[in-house]
């Protein structure tokens, strides 16, 4: 795994002059706008990446972005790999591997996700309190079993703060909670969707939680943000669907943004 994740750094760097980004994003489905954004933007695509694995789901892309916002060097992970996608769970964290190896400190996770808590609407965006990992999967067995075993709050307090205020501030519809990660690729039946609930789910995605678990293990501070686009089964008559869910993220595309890159420049203001 070592020399795997050395190779595909040897070809980013040499592709970005060895650029060192300062805060890493992974832009879940439909999300990926927000780095076209980015001012001097350079993309590389994950295919010519050695060893990288590539996300086969609509609404990711398969970019690395490098760019600037108020003066940050940021790197935007256009799609990320599910677990259901390879079945490995070395190619759902390979992106935070190699953010934390071009020096990043800060990740912020983005991500599409089911509605649980009925005062959640599709459109909402979720500010990660915490998580629930029902995905039965730790990402931490591929590295030493003598790990470090964290007990420190997984989602940074302070960044939460700051993500929070930053959407009151804008008048965006702004919610915080916790978000229940599961292995997919079916969405949750009825039944599912009220145990969830009842052991303190707000929303639901089948991502997130084994690249948290990484990053908080490398030391890097963790923000996530979840785009609530459709309310999980049996809360609503609609059928589920993976086009309403980029639908709606495509929706809702310029106030994700807007609060992901206003948390960035208050972020840059208190903590670098």
């Amino acid at each position: 795994m070592i020399e795997r994740i050395k190779e595909s750094i040897k070809y980013i760097k040499a592709k970005t002059n060895d650029l060192r980004p300062q805060i890493a994003i992974i832009l879940g489905s439909g999300l990926g706008d927000l780095a076209e954004e980015f001012e001097n933007k350079m993309k590389i695509k994950t295919r010519d990446i050695p060893n990288y694995p590539l996300p086969t789901v609509e609404g990711h892309a398969g970019n690395l972005v490098f760019g600037r916002l108020y003066d940050i060097n940021l790197l935007g992970f256009q799609g990320r790999i599910h677990f259901y996608e390879s079945g490995k769970i070395e190619n759902v964290i390979y992106p935070v591997l190699v953010a934390h190896e071009l020096g990043v400190k800060i990740l912020i996770v983005t991500n599409a996700a089911g509605g649980l808590n009925k005062n959640f609407k599709p459109g909402d965006l979720m500010i990660i309190a915490d998580h629930i990992n029902f995905m039965f999967l730790n990402p931490l067995k591929i590295f030493s079993p003598n790990v470090n075993r964290f007990n420190k709050p997984a989602y940074d307090e302070k960044l939460r703060k700051i993500a929070i205020q930053t959407g009151i501030e804008l008048g965006l519809p702004v919610r915080e909670g916790i978000y229940c990660g599961v292995r997919g690729p079916n969405y949750e039946t009825p039944s599912e969707v009220q145990m969830l609930r009842k052991i303190g789910s707000d929303a639901v995605g089948m991502s997130t939680v084994p690249e948290v678990i990484t990053a908080n293990y490398l030391g890097m501070r963790v923000l996530g943000i979840s785009c609530i686009t459709n309310y999980a089964a049996g809360i609503s008559s609609t059928k589920l669907s993976h086009e309403e869910v980029t639908e709606v993220a495509q929706r809702v595309k310029n106030e994700f943004s807007l609060l992901i890159k206003e948390t960035i420049k208050k972020i840059k203001q208190s903590e670098l």
